[in-house]
């Protein structure tokens, strides 16, 4: 017998999913800074036309989930326990890091409210 999917409020804190993370992260994001935050859509299950329309609008994956374009700061966002970076996504951490742009890896909402406030901290500190 199938049991019926959990919804998200029951789900215990490591069975957050990314998608959970991310919307509470950026949520807070807006609430807390005037700067603008965007997501990147690369990820998620599609079928082969709409896979084949977006990859030819210049979808492309491994690019970070958000972007802070005020910042340069790009944001993967992975899930509290078991996200992995892909080789891809390392790839473009790297060429970010190359053009003088900032990425963050986060492990869930909390860690990426605490990298946030950090990079912001010391950006604010650089411009004093």
């Amino acid at each position: 017998m199938r049991r019926k999917a959990s919804s998200t409020k029951s789900l215990t804190e490591s069975g957050r999913t990314e998608h959970v993370e991310q919307r509470e992260f950026v949520s807070w994001f807006r609430k807390t800074y005037k700067a603008k935050i965007i997501a990147i859509p690369n990820g998620g299950q599609r079928n082969i036309v709409t896979a084949a329309r977006l990859k030819a609008e210049g979808v492309t994956p491994g690019v970070p989930d958000l972007f802070v374009p005020e910042w340069l700061l790009w944001i993967e966002m992975k899930k509290k326990s078991g996200g992995a970076v892909s080789k891809s996504q390392i790839e473009w951490h790297n060429y970010l890091k190359s053009i003088n742009q900032s990425v963050i890896v986060c492990k869930g909402c909390e860690d990426a409210q605490c990298q946030v406030e950090n990079f912001f901290k010391e950006m604010e500190h650089e411009h004093v």
